[in-house]
């Protein structure tokens, strides 16, 4: 038998297979798309600061970075793993990252509540890095 014959029952109905193929591919590409931006922002971000850029695709590596270009003590990574404390880590970082880059307090919410857009804006934005500036 040949497979145009054991295809042809499938081939000839259109119960919608092409159309949920492209509308599951288009939000990933999307996705990709902005996942690329946001690491190409934060590997800038980090070069800015005198860091390795490739840091920026190590999962809690790249945390551990930006604690060193805040400022922030090693010890600070635990928040990341007790729950309910990534969103003080989350806060204190962004806060810490814009006075770091001489943000003002606007900048920091950005980088708290958008950081897709808010990161590859300082990566490749014009602003410099002006040292660790945690808050306490």
């Amino acid at each position: 038998m040949s497979l145009a014959i054991l295809l042809a029952p499938y081939l000839q109905q259109d119960d919608g297979g092409a159309a949920a193929l492209i509308g599951s591919l288009v939000p990933l590409c999307c996705g990709l798309i902005v996942l690329l931006v946001v690491i190409a922002g934060l590997w800038k971000v980090f070069e800015k600061a005198g860091q390795p850029g490739w840091a920026a695709i190590i999962p809690i590596y790249n945390n551990y970075i930006m604690q060193q270009i805040v400022g922030r003590e090693t010890w600070w990574l635990i928040f990341l793993f007790i729950p309910g404390l990534q969103i003080v880590w989350t806060i204190v970082i962004g806060l810490d990252m814009a006075k770091s880059f001489g943000k003002e307090t606007l900048w920091a919410i950005g980088l708290i509540l958008f950081p897709y857009v808010f990161y590859p804006l300082l990566g490749f934005g014009d602003s410099k890095y002006v040292g660790p500036m945690k808050a306490f």
